[in-house]
């Protein structure tokens, strides 16, 4: 196996270089084009926060592979544990013979996910399985069959996640009919709404009343940071509103923590910023380091509540896949992951929040931990400026920094670096940044 040994940013060729391009034509050929690629160079190697291409260009990572790999790329206690499992066996289906590792992970989520209540988890393969199923057993415990869900929200590409996520191109356009009885409702914007998060939760909170009916509801779904909508952090006290609505209402608060868990925003989940305690929590991505696997965890009435075979799957909770999962956790610990995602958005907020004053550029800076985001705008307005956002991001690619774009409006550039990233890389990949802001700003 080949593993790249570089520690720095090294370019050899244009981006993407000629092996790349190569690449690119087999891949016209026979990959289905609905499936796009941010950036078009092909990874042979990939260590830390470092990806080496095919045409031996060495990129630093601020992606992450959309904030999976939280423990670094090749994160040594990943691959010893995947390694071993590989060696002992691959699947057996734990629906047929179950497994050690399955538990493993399961007791993990236990001590781990908020809350001090009595806990059961089931496991499956990605993000969107994980809140579809969380809808299942929300619907099963409560006997009711509204969902809702908020201004823009990303919950995943099945047809139940296709309705609840807002934003339709690429993800809901030409796809429907989409699943019944998913309602949705105002969120907390602070930069576009100005509402407090008391004051936003009262309007999502009328509205569920007014159209709805609070005894109509199975759960709430919210992302406690949302992702693909932009990066938004809801005002202060908006969730803890929501949290104690539910509750009043037996409604299922389901907290989908698929980006931000595993210590991304500097706790091990975004829902305990403000003490929230999900009755279900959703999680994949960086539960793995990498491999598939996804959870539902919650209060045990709630999962217990779902008959022998109504939860389950061919691949969920594989054994490889739970393999990394315990590798990937014993990392977080060791190095004490949380912290790090602190430190990295302590280095890199100032930054972003001096340009922003330099430039005129960048409306709002947001995030935690990790999680960080950028909002552009054109000057002296709230006017989404998506050109600028794609100009950007294109920049720093071609200087050999992987960023990301997001948002409802495409205006905003996220930042998901490697919890484990060099304090080293991360600076050298913020000059990157700001360089690129400050060149393509004045054109």
């Amino acid at each position: 196996m080949t593993v790249t040994t570089e520690t720095q940013r090294r370019l050899r060729t244009e981006i993407p270089g000629p092996a790349s391009r190569a690449l690119q034509e087999r891949r016209a050929a026979v990959v289905a084009a609905g499936v796009s690629s941010v950036l078009p160079v092909y990874v042979t190697s990939a260590e830390g926060g470092l990806l080496t291409d095919a045409d031996g260009n060495v990129l630093i990572d601020f992606g992450s592979g959309i904030a999976v790999t939280n423990v670094g790329h090749a994160a040594p206690a990943v691959v010893d544990r995947v390694r071993e499992q590989v060696g002992r066996f691959t699947h057996t289906c734990f629906m047929v013979t179950p497994y050690e590792g399955y538990v493993e992970v399961c007791e993990a989520l236990d001590k781990l996910t908020p809350g001090t209540h009595e806990k059961r988890s089931v496991l499956f393969n990605s993000g969107a399985e994980a809140v579809e199923n969380a809808v299942k057993i929300a619907r099963a415990a409560t006997g009711r069959q509204a969902v809702v869900v908020f201004d823009h929200a990303y919950h995943g590409r099945t047809n139940l996640t296709m309705a609840l996520t807002a934003k339709s191109i690429p993800y809901k356009h030409g796809f429907g009919p989409f699943a019944p009885e998913v309602y949705r409702v105002p969120g907390s914007y602070p930069y576009r709404d100005g509402l407090s998060g008391p004051e936003a939760a009262r309007i999502a909170i009328d509205r569920i009343e007014k159209q709805i009916g609070g005894d109509q509801v199975a759960a709430v779904v919210l992302e406690p940071v949302q992702g693909e909508g932009g990066f938004i952090e809801p005002a202060p006290g908006f969730l803890p509103a929501l949290s104690a609505w539910c509750t009043e209402n037996g409604v299922v608060f389901v907290a989908d923590e698929v980006q931000t868990g595993f210590c991304r925003t500097g706790e091990w989940f975004a829902s305990t910023h403000e003490d929230v305690v999900p009755d279900l929590i959703a999680t994949a991505k960086g539960i793995a380091g990498g491999l598939p696997l996804a959870a539902v965890t919650g209060r045990a009435e709630l999962l217990d509540a779902v008959g022998p075979g109504g939860l389950g799957g061919t691949y969920g909770g594989n054994p490889i896949a739970c393999a990394a999962a315990l590798g990937s956790i014993e990392t977080m610990r060791q190095e004490n992951l949380a912290a790090s995602a602190k430190r990295i958005e302590n280095a890199v907020l100032p930054r972003l929040r001096a340009l922003a004053e330099e430039t005129g550029v960048i409306g709002d800076v947001r995030g935690r931990g990790a999680m960080l985001a950028a909002e552009f705008v054109k000057p002296g307005t709230t006017e989404p400026d998506a050109d600028l956002t794609k100009r950007v991001a294109q920049a720093c690619h071609q200087a050999g920094v992987v960023v990301l774009t997001c948002g409802t409006y495409g205006n905003v550039v996220r930042l998901l670096p490697p919890l484990s990233l060099s304090t080293e890389l991360l600076d050298e990949g913020l000059t990157v940044l700001e360089h690129a802001v400050r060149t393509e700003a004045v054109k």
